[in-house]
């Protein structure tokens, strides 16, 4: 079975945004893309996450989350269904404090792929991946695909009566 990465594009955006006041709301975390083996994220600049009062630099425990985030959701891309992958290690090197004000992106890629591991690494930057904030690679578990039967159950249950929803506004002159 191969992965329908529109459903898991739907799935990050919902874990995304599905909670206010979770940590993946505060820090306004966005899908920009998912590829195959390649996931682009965003973080807009938020005081709340300022980490040096003096520079107004974003504290780098926001930027690790959002790189764990974007390598954790692109290591789902190696999968064959709609399935988590937790964190096994992450390693970030930090080269340069981000902009005051400026959105943060990530992008990630899945470079290895082995029987329980998946391997990938990110960077962070402003716009220009050769410019970057910090760079990471990290690993995540493989789980057996049963271990998440329920959950996509529950989501695409979930994702159907959205679609059933939103089909039946449509046309309406309310």
């Amino acid at each position: 079975m191969q992965l329908d990465l529109d459903e898991l594009y739907k799935f990050v955006n919902s874990i995304l945004t599905g909670n206010d006041g979770d940590h993946f709301t505060t820090l306004g975390l966005h899908p920009e893309y998912v590829r195959r083996h390649r996931v682009g994220m965003s973080m807009p600049y938020n005081e709340l996450l300022i980490g040096d009062l003096e520079s107004g630099a974003i504290h780098g425990s926001a930027i690790a989350a959002l790189l764990d985030t974007c390598c954790g959701f692109v290591a789902a891309t190696a999968l064959d269904d709609l399935a988590i992958t937790p964190t096994i290690d992450l390693r970030i090197d930090y080269m340069r404090a981000a902009t005051p004000g400026r959105t943060i992106y990530a992008d990630a890629q899945v470079y290895g792929v082995a029987e329980n591991v998946i391997f990938t690494r990110a960077v962070a930057h402003h716009g220009d991946r050769e410019q970057a904030i910090a760079a990471a690679t990290g690993n995540f578990a493989c789980m057996e695909s049963g271990m998440f039967e329920v959950m996509r159950r529950d989501f695409r249950t979930g994702q159907a009566l959205k679609d059933i929803e939103f089909n039946a506004g449509v046309g309406s002159n309310e």
